[in-house]
């Protein structure tokens, strides 16, 4: 299909913050040793990735030797003065038990609403999107957050889903196949596929 693109979205892998459950947002925090092992077969023409390290370390981890186009836009979440807590330590303040119930109109503390969220990673795709067609790519990979990817999916998903029905857990990757022209118009994708990601050989 030559008038097709495919966009590959990857998480980034397991981190040290993430296995004690730390809303990390705009934080950072080494891989875990098992996400060093993540592997792929797949390649593609250009990779674009959130400028946090652990993005920049798993694209990598699956893509060596690969230059990396780095957008701040494609950063997580900024949760402000939670990053780095997790909810056994924030379950008492009042503020974040009113963010749960109502994530899309409660604003963390110093952090981002999730209407200024949603505004930064829809300017980071249209960068994504501008260099594709410029280039006339025909593939290419997307290294990003839990909250990007979710984001992207109710977005452009073929069938229509809700920011939180998704489930996009570390070391995932999906590729969202669009036609050229709908893409270029902003449409969503006809097809996702889940990437296969496995575990390195050793020896």
């Amino acid at each position: 299909m030559d008038d097709s693109v495919v966009i590959a979205l990857f998480r980034h892998g397991l981190t040290e913050e993430n296995k004690r459950k730390a809303y990390l947002g705009w934080n950072d925090s080494p891989l875990c040793p098992e996400a060093h092992n993540l592997a792929t077969t797949r390649t593609y023409d250009c990779y674009f990735s959130s400028d946090l390290n652990r993005c920049i370390r798993t694209a990598n981890v699956l893509f060596p030797n690969e230059d990396l186009f780095l957008l701040k836009n494609l950063r997580e979440m900024d949760f402000g003065k939670w990053q780095g807590k997790t909810y056994e330590e924030l379950k008492t303040e009042k503020l974040y038990r009113q963010w749960i119930e109502d994530p899309f109109n409660i604003v963390p503390p110093d952090g981002e609403s999730f209407q200024q969220f949603s505004k930064r990673v829809q300017n980071g795709w249209n960068s994504v999107i501008q260099e594709i067609l410029t280039k006339n790519f025909q593939r290419c990979a997307v290294i990003t957050h839990g909250g990007v990817i979710k984001y992207l999916l109710a977005e452009f998903a073929p069938k229509i889903k809700e920011f939180w029905s998704w489930r996009v857990p570390h070391g995932y990757g999906i590729e969202l196949i669009f036609e050229r022209e709908a893409l270029r118009r902003r449409e969503r994708c006809i097809l996702l596929q889940e990437v296969p990601l496995t575990g390195k050989e050793h020896g």
